[in-house]
């Protein structure tokens, strides 16, 4: 376990802002629990600052994980969000997406939102922006990426697509065997 390098942090933060904009400060400037990013292997893990001082008494080899998993670097050095940040995007979430019953479960299968499931969104949601998908009863359930403005999603057929799914809380079964290794 080590600290980000500042090409790291660079990407994890642009990527976090993405979803959460200036509320990144909110997750790393609290004086009373400060947490901070640690990379295990390929994985950037948020983790109170004094569990991160008690773990560097444990080797990297036997560490399996520790606090809560944001992401994993790839291979071409990118940063891929996981489900499990979902807990702190959505608490500090820019634009969000509520949708229906109806279509809860296309979304939790892996399906991108459609105009036909949507129950309402945040305005001024830009083209191509973080967005937080929420059921009606506001319990988030993933997150993704918007395909159109809100301005166009007005004017889009039923069957358009709206947000582009980047991942939600039906992973925890459906990849629960590579979630975390």
């Amino acid at each position: 376990m080590r600290p980000l390098t500042e090409e790291e942090t660079k990407v994890v933060f642009e990527k976090l802002a993405n979803y959460i904009g200036r509320n990144i400060a909110a997750l790393i400037d609290n004086p009373e629990n400060p947490h901070v990013f640690r990379l295990q292997k390929d994985r950037v893990y948020y983790v109170s600052e004094q569990v991160a001082n008690f773990a560097t008494s444990v080797s990297r080899q036997n560490l399996m994980s520790l606090g809560t998993c944001f992401g994993k670097f790839t291979k071409t050095g990118k940063f891929k969000l996981h489900i499990t940040a979902l807990p702190y995007l959505s608490q500090y979430a820019k634009y969000k997406i509520w949708i229906k019953q109806n279509g809860e479960m296309p979304f939790l299968y892996g399906n991108h939102v459609l105009k036909a499931h949507i129950g309402r969104m945040s305005d001024d949601i830009p083209e191509h922006a973080g967005v937080i998908v929420y059921s009606m009863g506001d319990i988030p359930l993933g997150f993704g990426v918007s395909a159109k403005s809100t301005h166009e999603a007005r004017n889009v057929a039923p069957t358009g697509i709206i947000a582009f799914r980047q991942g939600d809380i039906g992973e925890y079964l459906r990849e629960e065997d590579t979630l975390f290794t």
